[in-house]
Order: structure tokens, then sequence, then C-alpha cells
């Protein structure tokens, strides 16, 4: 992900919060729900989520409210400000795990349509799969972002939504790394996340985290046009080159969850509720 250009952009940043959230079960209505959309239009989220899987959890930083929550997250809101949701919603909130940014202005900006071209493709916009799928790097863990056969599984089974994927990444770097990943991220937006349509669409630094954490450094949300665009570029030799050069050695920790964006009201394409 190009985090470096964009987050040195024009503008003072605005802060937003992700949230995550794990709702309620309503009566006769099989999971996951998401009751809350209708009641979020006059908040103007930047995005509604629905939380599909993660593809690296944490394992060093905000293991217990990330992880031992049950039953899973459900939906990822990013809104504008740093209060979260208001107190009239908080009665479909089971719980809730939160960070603030600060976004730039020049990503904020005009991010509802570039976001929609997104999530609603013309003709020629998504990029054919590269042949990377054909005999992929399998490693035996996903954790370093490397694709597995479990993951390679996943991806084509029905479980796994058709349509575009948006990858929520929260980042820790280790000391006077940072660099190494503005490399990784350098080549992401030029060659190897690109040509498999990949965009880093929102980034911004961590300000804040409701768990009280302070070592969590910026926070991205990538987009893919499938989930098999991301398998395509994760199982790559091209791209593990640049990973496990530049990526894996800056980080402390982090994590990735997999996403797929819905409407208001409705469901985007690719998305199944």
């Amino acid at each position: 992900m190009n985090l470096g250009p964009q987050l040195r952009s024009g503008g003072r940043p605005s802060h937003y919060d992700a949230t995550l959230h794990t709702l309620p079960p309503l009566p006769n209505h099989p999971p996951p729900n998401l009751p809350l959309c209708p009641l979020l239009d006059p908040h103007h989220p930047l995005v509604t989520s629905r939380v599909i899987r993660w593809i690296i959890k944490p394992t060093k930083l905000s293991l217990d409210p990330l992880l031992t929550q049950s039953p899973p997250w459900d939906i990822l809101l990013i809104l504008p400000g740093t209060t979260g949701l208001p107190s009239t919603l908080q009665s479909h909130i089971r719980a809730e795990w939160r960070i603030t940014a600060g976004i730039p202005k020049s990503i904020v900006e005009g991010f509802r349509e570039r976001n929609e071209r997104l999530l609603h493709p013309r003709e020629g916009d998504v990029p054919a799969l590269t042949g990377a799928l054909e005999e992929p790097r399998i490693a035996s863990s996903a954790q370093n972002l490397e694709l597995t056969d479990e993951l390679r599984a996943w991806i084509a089974s029905p479980a796994c939504p058709r349509g575009a994927v948006s990858m929520l990444n929260l980042l820790s770097f280790l000391p006077d790394k940072k660099e190494s990943y503005l490399k990784y991220g350098a080549a992401f937006a030029s060659s190897i996340g690109s040509r498999r349509g990949g965009v880093a669409k929102i980034v911004g630094k961590v300000v804040e985290c409701s768990d009280g954490c302070r070592e969590w450094d910026e926070v991205a949300l990538a987009h893919y046009p499938s989930a098999s665009h991301f398998a395509d570029m994760a199982g790559s030799e091209d791209y593990q080159e640049v990973n496990q050069r530049f990526r894996v050695p800056s980080l402390r920790d982090t994590f990735i969850l997999m996403t797929s964006e819905v409407s208001l009201g409705r469901e985007r394409e690719g998305a199944r509720l």
C-alpha cells in the first residue's frame, strides 16, 4: 500500500473513527445481520463494511479486545469525528473496538465518488489475474501475508464473497523501519499491487485506540477487485520478493481483516448478507 505519498499529500488531517462492532442477533434472522445500516444514513459514514474473516491476526498488540470477542466482529464503520456511534444507536451494539486516525483532506475529498467507481467498476477497469494462481507460492501460514492452502481453498468456496473486498490493515512499525515499509508501499502502488487492481483507498495515522494501546502507528483500507485478485498477489513471486524484503522486517505487529462493503439499507455487489 502506498502509505507514504498519500500521508504526505496536502491538507490538514481530519479525524475519523474506524470501529469494529458485534451486533446482537435478531429473532428469525440468520447471522450475520446488519440492522444498523438504515439508522446510519444521517451520520454519513465513509465506509460501512461487513466483516468476513481474519487474513492476519495480531500477535502482540490489542490481543484481548480483538481476538477474544464472541461472537466475532460483524461490521466495520469508518465515521467522521472522534466520538464513535451516537448514544441513540448504542442499543444496537453488543461490543465495540475503536481507533481514531487522522486522514488527510486530500483523501477524504471525492472519496465517495472514487469508492463507487472501485466497487462498481466499468468495463475495462478491473485487470485480469496474472496467472500466479496456476502455480502459486504456498506457505504454511498467512501471518506474513502469504497464500496458504486453506486460504486458497476458502477463496474458491461459496463462503467467499464474489465481488470487491476491502482489507482493513493496522500497522505498528519497528524502530527506524518506517522507510522500509514505504519502499514496500511504493512498489505496491506502482506494480505488485496495482497490477492486480489493489488500491490503498484510505490511509491515516493512528491518534488513539479505545483499548489504550499506544503502539499502533497507521491504518489503511485496501481495495481489491476480488478475493482472487488478492490471492493472485499473495501467491506470486514478484509480490513476495518485495514483501519479504521490505514489509515483513518493518513490522512490530499488524493485522488484516477482510471485509465486504455494503450500502446503507442495501447490499453492494459481491457482498452477501
